[in-house]
Order: structure tokens, then C-alpha cells, then sequence
């Protein structure tokens, strides 16, 4: 690829589609190009582009798979068709930067991984927090013991999210622990560098079985513990709070995007670009730090980021499959 632009294929034409494309224009152009967008309807694929002015639409996912001028396929697709997607864009030779969480389950994950490796290419989930310049310091705080060392981390996460109710969510791929959850989980894995807590959880589910309400105690080695808790029931803080035996870091509201520090009492801020266009989330320009991720990646000949390796997207989603099994989630990929 040399230096050229990194040329993107949008998968999907969703909400967290279309902030990927704004936070896509606060990059140098010369750094980042999106060339191809696709969906399952041509007036959809043809609008989005005609909104984000990408040279071309496709009706055909296999299509824009076979486009030769794609460097990397960002998918944004949901939850339930990751794996799928997932793969047939690695196996046509793409690399991929997939939505969180990568998959449904740890098979998913695995089949994933395993077709990068298959055909050479670039593999990353989109844990677009890790990539937040909050989340660099708060790694080299916690490598200088900043706080002493660690003790905890609390957190909770929760959002008003109605579709949890829809008869159709088991069919996507949601509930509060997947849609949410999955962030707090990250974080406490990139806190605890990796390393395999013990889980305990219980959750409230809706009718149509998936939770509503989760609560988690990840218990790492060394006697350390993380909790969380996660809903879409409603609004709660979004913060997390570390605290070592030197005192505390706390990643205020939105703790999967965060944009300030609080250590020991002092605030640091890292502010983001305003975006060109309207979003659909809070602070979705942030989504910025995973593409250019992935552009350093690849112009150094990598398959996987060091930030976000596959070992702790494995990882996560075996403690998200505890979680589910241990609070009595089940989706038809299970059952596969």
C-alpha cells in the first residue's frame, strides 16, 4: 500500500454506518478514502452514498467483495450477521475492522480469526474506546502505577434502549450485556491486561429472553475484582472508577468514549473534531482512532492490532458466554 490513501468499503448503511463515514472525513484525505459502500437495497446503498459523496453504491455484499480498489472492509452490520459478513469478506482477501462484538459466540470467534490467518489479511474489532487518546494515558498511568496498584474497577454502563423488547432481538443479536456490556467487559480485560478473571452474573430478562438488567463480579488473579453493571432499562452515570492504593482514576460519562481523565481529583481533557455532518451517537467522531488504527496497522504489515489483539476479543466473548450462559441468555447460534 506504500503511504496512499487506505480505501474503505462501507458493510451496511445504518446509524453507526453513517457516524463511521462522518468521523471517516476528519482524517486527512490523503489518508483515508471511502470508495465503496453496500446494502441489501440499491436506493440505500445509492443515498448513503450520494450522502457521504463515496464514488460507489453496491446492492451486492459478494459484489463489493470482489472490488479490487477496497483496502478494508469496515462492517457495521448487525450483531447477528457479523460472523457471516465477517467472513466473506476475509475469505475474498479483505481486511476487516467488524463492529463489537465481533461475533455472537466463542465458535463465531474462533471461525473468524481462524479465516483471517486462513488468507493473510487483517482482522480487528471495532472496541473503538481503546483507541481514544483518554485511553493511551490511562494505559501509561496504569504501567507507572500512577494509583498504586490496582485494587478494583466499578462500573456501570445503561441506556434507554427500547429494542430490546422487539420480537425480532434475538433474531439481531442484542440485550443489555451485547449491546452494552460488551464495553465494560473490554475495559476491565485492557485494565487487567489480559489476564482470566473468575464470573459470576445474574440478570433480569425480558419476555423475549435476552437481559434487560445484568450484574456482573469478574474476579482477576491477585485478588482483584471488577463490577458491572449494565441495562437498558435506563440512563444511569456511564462512568467507570479505578482505584489502586494510591487513590483513583475515574472515565466519566460516556465511559465507552471517553474524552477526559479524572486522576486523583485533577481533570485532563482530550477534546475530539466536530463532525461535518449530524450523528447518531454521542461523540461518534471518536471513531476516527480505530480507522487510523487499523491505516498504521496495515502500513506496517500487520494482521491483527496490538491494542486490540484477537486473544482479547477471544477473551471477551468466552467471558461474554459465561455471562450468558451463567444468566440464562441463549441466541440460535448457540445451537450451531
Amino acid at each position: 500500500m506504500c503511504a496512499m490513501a487506505t480505501r474503505w468499503g462501507i458493510c451496511a448503511t445504518g446509524r453507526i454506518c453513517n457516524d463511521f463515514a462522518v468521523a471517516i472525513k476528519t482524517l486527512p484525505a490523503e489518508d483515508h478514502q471511502i470508495v465503496a459502500v453496500a446494502a441489501s437495497e440499491l436506493s440505500q446503498a445509492e443515498e448513503f452514498a450520494k450522502k457521504h459523496n463515496i464514488p460507489k453504491a453496491y446492492d451486492s455484499f459478494t459484489d463489493m467483495a470482489k472490488d479490487p480498489n477496497i483496502d478494508v472492509v469496515y462492517i457495521g452490520i448487525v450483531t447477528a450477521k457479523h460472523h457471516e459478513f465477517g467472513l466473506l469478506f476475509l475469505r475474498a482477501g479483505k481486511n476487516v475492522l467488524c463492529e463489537k462484538p465481533l461475533a455472537m459466540n466463542v465458535k463465531e470467534v474462533k471461525e473468524l480469526i481462524s479465516a483471517s490467518r486462513e488468507n493473510d489479511v487483517f482482522l480487528m474489532e471495532a472496541f473503538w474506546t481503546r483507541f481514544f487518546p483518554a485511553m493511551y494515558q490511562l494505559r501509561q498511568l496504569l504501567a507507572e502505577k500512577a494509583i498504586g496498584d490496582i485494587k478494583g474497577l466499578n462500573l456501570e454502563i445503561g441506556m434507554k434502549m427500547d429494542h430490546v423488547h422487539s420480537p425480532s432481538i434475538k433474531e439481531i443479536g442484542g440485550g443489555a450485556l451485547l449491546d452494552l456490556g460488551c464495553y465494560c467487559v473490554q475495559l476491565a480485560c485492557m485494565v487487567f491486561t489480559g489476564e482470566r478473571p473468575e464470573v459470576k452474573a445474574t440478570s433480569i430478562l425480558t419476555e423475549q429472553g435476552v437481559d434487560e438488567v445484568t450484574a456482573i463480579i469478574l474476579k482477576f488473579p491477585s485478588n482483584r475484582l471488577a463490577t458491572i453493571t449494565c441495562t437498558t432499562a435506563t440512563q444511569l452515570h456511564n462512568r467507570a472508577v479505578i482505584f489502586g492504593t494510591n487513590g483513583t482514576i475515574v472515565i466519566p460519562t460516556f465511559v465507552w468514549c471517553p474524552t477526559s481523565l479524572i486522576v486523583n481529583g485533577q481533570e485532563i481533557e482530550y477534546p475530539l473534531p466536530p463532525p461535518s455532518l449530524p450523528l447518531n451517537y454521542n461523540k461518534s467522531t471518536g471513531l476516527r482512532y480505530e480507522a487510523e488504527e487499523v491505516r498504521q496497522c496495515l502500513l506496517k504489515g500487520m494482521k491483527e492490532s496490538p491494542i486490540m489483539p484477537l486473544a482479547d476479543s477471544e477473551l471477551v466473548m468466552s467471558i461474554l458466554c459465561e455471562i450468558r450462559r451463567q444468566c440464562g441468555v441463549a441466541f440460535p447460534q448457540d445451537a450451531t
